[in-house]
């Protein structure tokens, strides 16, 4: 097996800066909005779930208990890494347009049918196959746009990219606010969830096939590697183990800050919470999902002139800092917003380098397969945060759940992200089997492998 790597322009050349200057394309253009508009749908499936759940136990028609609702979450939760393998393996073998749209159309008719489903076990399948779906959407989505976009920009595209999230998470709430207002049945939230999933489709039938695929299947070709040699380097097999363990550090670091935090607003201050009226809480949550969309944007283009690992240690070293403001609610409610915006902002300032950092890493042969797998597993894996932040507060209160949980999960971040490395600016669809290496790393051709480090391992 031949490993080749490009001649990466070195950061301050012209090539390198035209990339800032160039505007995008129709067609990068549309690869981007799909890539979030397909990050809301993520979210906004999650967040939509859970705000329906009491509705759903106090519908008697379904006959649901709140114990059995609890799997609805988990089997989606579960399923997706698995769609992550299965359109990812399918998108690095024939390309990722053909893989996206399908995955769209999967989870766009599994989502309407869970309307309709007459009852516990029938939603239940649904929500798995529907886990599916949303499993293989972020990586490819992510893949396909940061492959088109020029490689000095990737690092801003990528906290724009996460500003799907907190995007997601308000159509959620309207949605909710909406069937709520109108009086409908809980069934018409399901509904709602096909507008931007066809909006989704829409845009990825016009987006062209990626260029950087097709230049690592004529790579692939010419040194006769598959991407069966690829999955038995072992190189990319230590790379794949480490970057499931940052992606579980990132999804614990933001699940632990954002998952029980409104809880903790309105809780009483007997268990250690702010004591706040529904409505004050409401606009403290408002407040912070600004500031992450702002963080997420900020920190995504700092990652440009700092580095990718450099910005996501600086955001979760601050994040420590700001973390008793944060959690104490005796230090004022000024304070007590003050450190929730802060703290949101420095979260997803770190998230907000992720989708440029994970797919830099990525081997150009599996880039479908790669960042979905090791996100949707640590994602996983952060699912076990709400319930141990909830026995924690039960027996210590608030405070004490959320700073064993938050501290030691940034604290994760920090560590993981520095013992790894970075590709910023690599040229995609240079080298098959090899994560791309930083700009001005390499010769101009070297068939020598990467060194230690240089990939992630």
């Amino acid at each position: 097996m031949t490993t080749t790597h490009a001649n990466f322009p070195a950061p301050g050349s012209a090539r390198h800066a035209g990339g800032m200057l160039t505007r995008l394309t129709r067609d990068q253009r549309y690869s981007f909005l799909a890539a979030l508009l397909a990050w809301s749908m993520d979210t906004f499936d999650y967040f939509m779930l859970v705000l329906v759940l009491p509705d759903i136990a106090r519908d008697p028609n379904f006959g649901a208990s709140a114990t059995q609702l609890a799997f609805l979450t988990t089997a989606t939760l579960v399923m997706r890494p698995f769609g992550a393998f299965l359109f990812g393996i399918w998108a690095d073998r024939v390309g990722r347009r053909g893989p996206l749209i399908a995955d769209v159309l999967l989870y766009s008719c599994t989502g309407i049918l869970c309307a309709i489903a007459p009852n516990i076990t029938v939603l239940l399948i649904l929500r798995a196959i529907y886990g599916i779906g949303m499993g293989g959407e972020w990586g490819l989505g992510a893949a396909l746009a940061m492959e088109k976009l020029p490689p000095a920009r990737r690092g801003f595209f990528s906290g724009l990219l996460q500003v799907g999230y907190p995007i997601g998470y308000l159509m959620a709430a309207l949605a909710y606010l909406m069937i709520t207002a109108l009086g409908v049945s809980w069934r018409w939230i399901f509904v709602l969830s096909i507008i931007p999933a066809l909006t989704t489709l829409l845009l990825r039938r016009r987006v062209t096939e990626s260029e950087a695929w097709q230049a690592t299947q004529r790579n692939m070709g010419a040194t006769r590697t598959t991407i069966r040699d690829i999955l038995r380097d072992r190189r990319v097999v230590k790379r794949f183990g480490y970057l499931i363990v940052l992606m579980t550090a990132l999804n614990w670091m933001a699940h632990s800050a954002q998952d029980v935090y409104p809880t903790f607003l309105q809780a009483d201050q007997d268990s250690g919470g702010a004591g706040l009226s529904s409505s004050a809480a409401s606009w403290i949550i408002v407040c912070y999902t600004l500031g992450a969309i702002a963080g997420s944007v900020v920190f995504g283009a700092l990652s440009e002139r700092l580095g990718r690992r450099r910005t996501i240690v600086l955001a979760a070293g601050l994040a420590l800092a700001v973390l008793p403001l944060f959690i104490f609610p005796t230090n004022g409610l000024a304070f007590l917003v003050l450190g929730a915006l802060l703290m949101q902002s420095l979260v997803q300032g770190a998230w907000g380098v992720v989708p440029a950092h994970l797919t830099e890493m990525s081997p150009d042969a599996i880039r479908g397969f790669y960042p979905g797998v090791t996100y949707q597993i640590g994602n996983l894996f952060a699912a076990l945060n709400l319930p141990i932040q909830e026995h924690l507060a039960a027996g210590h209160g608030y405070p004490f759940a959320l700073g064993w949980t938050v501290g030691p999960a940034l604290v994760a971040v920090i560590i993981a992200t520095s013992l790894g490395a970075e590709a910023k600016g690599a040229i995609f669809g240079a080298s098959p089997a090899a994560a791309p290496i930083p700009a001005g790393s390499a010769p101009a051709s070297s068939s020598a492998p990467a060194p230690f480090g240089v990939d992630g391992t």
